[in-house]
């Protein structure tokens, strides 16, 4: 069972989590709780950090922002206590979590079971694991990056071989698409691991792309619950295999990510090896590209042109111009767009459907709206059009897949 920071913001809502715990307890489970940091610790945290050491030692880092976890776990452990639960809180290096090296942004390797199991085996009935916290080879803390709780919790699921994966957050569930802007949007009962971790890594923040990648490598069955609701044994929305859901629409669900940017290398060199020179130093730079389009050839010059997060535009920059510089690349001009958004449409059923693109293309241009960009994969499609347009174009879509009605 995992609680988000929203869900043990106070002292009361640890107690409600606690006793969500209890209830698991009572069925005859031995649970592991694992818990984020009260709502906006992780914040307070990392603004101190950045305060007192802007070019900090990443070290420290995360011995500083990993504490917000500790305070939970020892928490929720005493009121579970305090509900005669036999109950203990776990830091990361005492399970132990090993994780690599990578401060700040670690992955984890191992998750020894040994440790919590003799615990279970004298008597404990709830291990409370801080999330989102690591220890290094060298025996430093480590933290797993932002959302990195969601990926502690499923890694946990599958070293514990465990029956299920409950993640509470704020939402009761997986939606077809952000209610805020579509209040149309329906609650899945059930999701592809495929489809949740499209719509994760399209900009739908309900589970961190990683938990979802490992939760499909090792078959975890996740479930995203609200820990505001009354709970039932069809509460919230399950993510499993495709195998596992009976009927699915052709398109499952829209997501979105308003900060976008469009660049344009205008008039590169048309020649084996020149996307390696262009995309080469962005990965470098740690620029997260998304859609590449090269246009037709002419007088042996092309255009190429790239999205990636509207944050990372200057760097972005630097890293052509560097290049640019060097010797290692050509272009007339780098024009960005950060007035884009980028849209899509996700469905496993679109493998067995044809003109899904069709009707998508279709629907915007009903909208006026004018698509800048396409990028597709087997169960995606993904276009660029602008941000003014975005809550226009979601609703047009949600209703031209009929997504309010389920399959």
């Amino acid at each position: 069972m995992k609680f988000g920071g929203t869900s043990v913001a106070n002292l009361d809502r640890i107690r409600r989590a606690a006793k969500r715990v209890g209830v698991e307890v009572a069925k005859g489970y031995d649970v592991i709780v694992i818990v984020s940091a009260m709502s906006g610790k992780t914040n307070e945290l990392v603004g101190w950090v950045n305060e007192t050491s802007p070019m900090y030692d990443a070290r420290e880092y995360d011995a500083v922002v990993s504490s917000g976890e500790n305070v939970t776990a020892g928490l929720m452990a005493l009121t579970l206590q305090e509900m005669d639960v036999p109950a203990r809180s776990w830091q990361g290096w005492q399970v132990p979590l090993k994780t690599n090296s990578a401060h700040s942004a670690a992955r984890i390797e191992e998750i020894p079971p040994e440790n919590i199991m003799a615990k279970f085996a004298e008597g404990m009935k709830v291990a409370v694991v801080a999330g989102f916290q690591g220890v290094s080879p060298e025996g430093r803390i480590t933290t797993l990056g932002r959302g990195g709780s969601d990926t502690t919790a499923v890694a946990f699921a599958a070293a514990f071989d465990a029956e299920r994966c409950d993640i509470y957050t704020d939402v009761d569930g997986i939606y077809t698409t952000d209610p805020r802007v579509c209040d149309k949007a329906r609650k899945l009962d059930r999701i592809a691991f495929e489809e949740m971790l499209e719509l994760a890594s399209l900009g739908a923040k309900v589970l961190q792309t990683r938990s979802v990648e490992l939760a499909m490598r090792y078959n975890v069955k996740l479930r995203v619950l609200s820990s505001f609701e009354e709970q039932s044994d069809t509460a919230g929305t399950l993510v499993c295999a495709e195998e596992d859901i009976m009927e699915s629409n052709v398109v499952n669900g829209i997501a979105f990510s308003r900060d976008e940017a469009k660049m344009t290398l205008v008039s590169v060199e048309d020649r084996p090896g020149i996307a390696a020179a262009i995309f080469g130093p962005l990965s470098e730079a740690g620029i997260n590209v998304d859609m590449i389009i090269q246009n037709i050839a002419e007088d042996g010059l092309t255009d190429m042109t790239f999205s990636c997060p509207i944050d990372q535009v200057k760097r972005a920059e630097k890293a052509m111009a560097d290049a640019q510089t060097r010797g290692d690349l050509k272009f007339a001009e780098l024009v960005a767009d950060t007035g884009v958004c980028k849209l899509s449409a996700v469905g496993i059923g679109m493998r067995s459907q044809s003109g899904v693109a069709a009707r998508m293309f279709q629907t915007l241009s009903d909208e006026g709206i004018n698509i800048k960009v396409i990028a597709t994969s087997e169960i995606k499609i993904s276009v660029l059009i602008d941000r003014k347009y975005l809550e226009l174009a979601v609703q047009a879509l949600h209703d031209a897949f009929g997504l309010e009605k389920s399959a």
